[in-house]
């Protein structure tokens, strides 16, 4: 699905315009962000796409849901 991140003062947010959804980031697999899955305010799993770690924000990405638990 895509999904659009951005960084403001709170800090990481997904927002996934199909569910018309923003929730901020609560955890993440690693410091570099992608790569790696993170974790929104509201359960979800999200697997994100390698990019380099110098990686501007705002962007849209495709990410996958991911069904239980990450870690």
């Amino acid at each position: 699905m895509k999904v659009m991140i951005r960084r403001d003062a709170r800090g990481l947010s997904v927002y996934v315009p199909r569910k018309d959804l923003e929730e901020p980031v609560v955890a993440q697999q690693s410091e570099a962000l992608w790569g790696g899955w993170v974790r929104l305010k509201n359960g979800w799993v999200l697997e994100l796409p390698e990019m380099d770690a110098e990686t501007r924000l705002p962007i849209t990405v495709n990410a996958r849901r991911l069904e239980g638990d990450a870690e």
